[in-house]
């Protein structure tokens, strides 16, 4: 009895290391794949931010750490620098609305350094379907008005929603939404024409702090 609990033991180890090789072996297989598709992805969403004439960098391989309360909290956020001939001439960073009606809302906003917005994209949200969820690109073209839009200044008061006496239109039985969004959208703006004087002190993305 002992000795077939040990051989019976030993099979189902065996099996179990057998799973856990094949596993780590799929993970390898897929890994790259799964790292182009992100890549593939995320330089689709760029495209949707910021024209292609506006720069002729690899977006991608120039990212950043940039911590600020303007980006929402005080988590790292990724900043992706644009630049035209070797020169920066505007950012995309991935930043925060944290005052959406479910939660906090994950946008990607593009600027230049003079207050001029390329575009914006959620990136993540949990607002309600048909009512907050409008902010999404593939649900309604509202998030599209931000395109070369201008921020003057942070007293710009056209940057608000209509019912709070600015530019952008609200939802119907929704306003919280949109509005979190517009603030958010107008302070990274903000934020981002202060990177040139940044630059040298910026932090790249992967990089450990000693």
């Amino acid at each position: 009895m002992l000795e077939t609990m040990r051989r019976h033991g030993l099979i189902l180890a065996f099996f179990g290391a057998l799973m856990t090789g094949m596993t780590a072996v799929v993970n390898l297989l897929t890994k790259p794949t799964i790292e182009h598709q992100a890549l593939l992805q995320q330089k689709t969403l760029f495209d949707q931010v910021i024209p292609a004439s506006v720069y002729d960098n690899n977006m991608q391989q120039e990212c950043y750490n940039v911590t600020d309360n303007a980006l929402g909290n005080n988590a790292p956020h990724r900043l992706y620098l644009a630049r035209k001939n070797g020169q920066p001439v505007a950012a995309a960073v991935e930043t925060t609305a944290p005052d959406g009606y479910s939660g906090a809302i994950q946008l990607l906003v593009a600027a230049d350094f003079h207050g001029k917005v390329y575009g914006t994209r959620v990136l993540e949200q949990h607002e309600t379907p048909g009512l907050g969820d409008k902010i999404e690109a593939r649900v309604s073209d509202w998030i599209m008005h931000f395109a070369d839009t201008m921020v003057d200044g942070s007293n710009d008061s056209r940057w608000a929603v209509k019912k709070d006496g600015g530019m952008f239109d609200q939802f119907t039985g929704a306003t919280i939404t949109p509005r979190a969004v517009v603030r958010s959208v107008k302070r990274t703006t903000l934020f981002i024409e202060t990177v040139p004087a940044q630059l040298s002190h910026l932090t790249p993305c992967g990089a450990r702090d000693e």
